[in-house]
C-alpha cells in the first residue's frame, strides 16, 4: 500500500482525460447573459463563428447553435453520456421520440447503445437576468458485449439523488455508494449496473475551512479526483489548484481539505477498468477501426432512426417546467422554472 493516495497529477484540459472505463469529461461554466425571445442570449453574436463557436467570448460560447446555444441534432453509438447540470438547463431530443428539459442539480443518463441521434440545446429562460450554465458531460465506456445494446434515455432527478452531509462536506451520490447510501438505479446495460465495476460518480462540495476524508474502496480501481472550483485546496497534504486533477489509489484514504473562505468542489470519478480496445472516431466509440466503419455505414443507412422532430435544435416554451416525456410515454413533471 502507497504512503500516498497520489499517483499522478495532471492538468485539466479540455476536455478531460479519462481513466478507463471513463472516456473523458467536458466541463462547461457558461455565463450566459439574460435570454431573448427565442431564448437566445439577448446580446449580439458579431464576431462568432456561429455553427462552430467555441470561443468563450464575454464568457460564453454558442458552440455548434445558431439562435440558442447548445448542440443540435447529433449521432452517438457505442458508450453512454452521463450530463450532471449544476445550473441552469438544458432541453433534450432524440431519435427515441424522448424529450425533456432538466437542470440545477439533475442527471440525464444516455445509453447511445447500438445508435441514438440527440440534440442538447441550452435554452436562457431568464429574460431579465444572468443565464449561468455550469455542467459536465461524461463519457462513458460500454464493454464489448454490451456496444450494440438498444439505446436507453433515462434521468435522475436532482431529488432523488443522496446529498451525504459528512464533516464539513456535501456528497451529491451520482452512481455508487456512500455511508450506505445508495445512488439512483443507473440504464440497465450500462458499466455502472454490474456490481463488479465498483462504479461512483460523486460530487463533492467542501465547506470554507472543512475538511472529509475520501474513503478507501477496493484495490485495482480507476479513481480520478477532479478539482475544478475552490482555492487553497489540499489533498493528502498536497496542495492543489482548481484545474488540477489528481489519480489516486482506490484502497487509500485521501484527505480532501479546504483552508480557503469559499466552497471547493470535486468532481470522483471511479470505476473498474473494462479492458477493451478503445477506438473513437468523433461521436462513435468502438473497439475495432472495422466497427467504427460499421457505424459510419449504419448512420448513412439507418439514421439511427431518423429524426421525429421539426427542426435539429428544438427547445420547449420558456414557460416549461423540468419534465421528461420517455420514449415509452411515460412523463414525468417536476417544479416549473423561476422566470422573470
Amino acid at each position: 500500500m502507497p504512503d500516498s493516495p497520489i499517483l499522478e497529477v495532471v492538468q485539466l484540459d479540455f476536455p478531460w482525460a479519462g481513466l478507463d472505463p471513463f472516456i473523458f469529461t467536458v466541463h462547461h461554466l457558461d455565463r450566459y447573459p439574460e435570454g431573448n425571445a427565442d431564448q437566445g442570449p439577448a446580446a449580439s453574436l458579431t464576431g462568432r463563428q456561429i455553427g462552430m463557436d467555441f470561443s468563450y467570448k464575454d464568457g460564453w460560447s454558442m458552440y455548434h447553435g445558431d439562435r440558442v446555444p447548445g448542440f443540435p441534432q447529433h449521432p452517438h453509438r457505442g458508450f453512454e453520456t452521463v450530463t450532471v447540470v449544476r445550473r441552469g438547463y438544458v432541453d433534450h431530443s432524440d431519435s427515441l421520440g424522448a424529450t425533456a428539459r432538466y437542470g440545477e442539480g439533475d442527471v440525464q443518463w444516455l445509453t447511445t447503445g447500438s445508435g441514438i441521434q440527440h440534440s442538447e440545446m441550452f435554452p436562457l429562460i431568464d429574460t431579465d437576468g444572468p443565464n449561468t450554465l455550469h455542467l459536465f458531460q461524461i463519457w462513458l465506456n460500454l464493454p464489448p458485449h454490451s456496444k450494440m445494446v438498444d439505446a436507453h434515455f433515462g434521468m435522475l432527478w436532482n431529488e432523488e439523488i443522496p446529498k451525504v452531509q459528512s464533516g464539513g462536506a456535501t456528497i451529491d451520490v451520482i452512481a455508487g455508494s456512500l455511508d450506505g447510501n445508495d445512488a439512483p438505479v443507473p440504464p440497465p446495460n450500462s458499466w455502472a449496473s454490474d456490481p463488479s465495476s465498483d462504479m461512483a460518480i460523486w460530487v463533492i462540495r467542501v465547506d470554507p475551512g472543512g475538511s472529509w476524508t475520501l474513503p478507501a474502496h477496493a484495490e485495482g480501481l480507476n479513481r480520478m479526483l477532479h478539482c475544478y472550483s475552490g482555492s487553497a485546496i489540499s489533498v493528502a497534504g498536497q496542495a492543489v489548484r482548481a484545474d488540477i486533477g489528481l489519480r489516486l489509489a482506490s484502497d487509500v484514504p485521501a484527505e480532501i481539505h479546504n483552508a480557503g473562505s469559499e466552497p471547493a468542489e470535486f468532481l470522483l470519478l471511479q470505476g473498474r477498468p473494462i479492458g477493451a480496445p478503445v477506438i473513437q472516431m468523433g461521436p462513435f466509440v468502438m473497439n475495432t477501426s472495422d466497427e467504427i466503419q460499421t457505424a459510419l455505414m449504419d448512420y448513412r443507412r439507418t439514421q439511427f432512426g431518423g429524426w421525429p422532430w421539426s427542426g435539429p435544435a428544438p427547445v420547449h416554451d420558456r414557460s416549461e417546467g423540468r419534465f421528461a416525456l420517455h420514449a415509452d410515454g411515460k412523463v414525468e413533471h417536476r417544479d416549473r422554472p423561476k422566470v422573470t
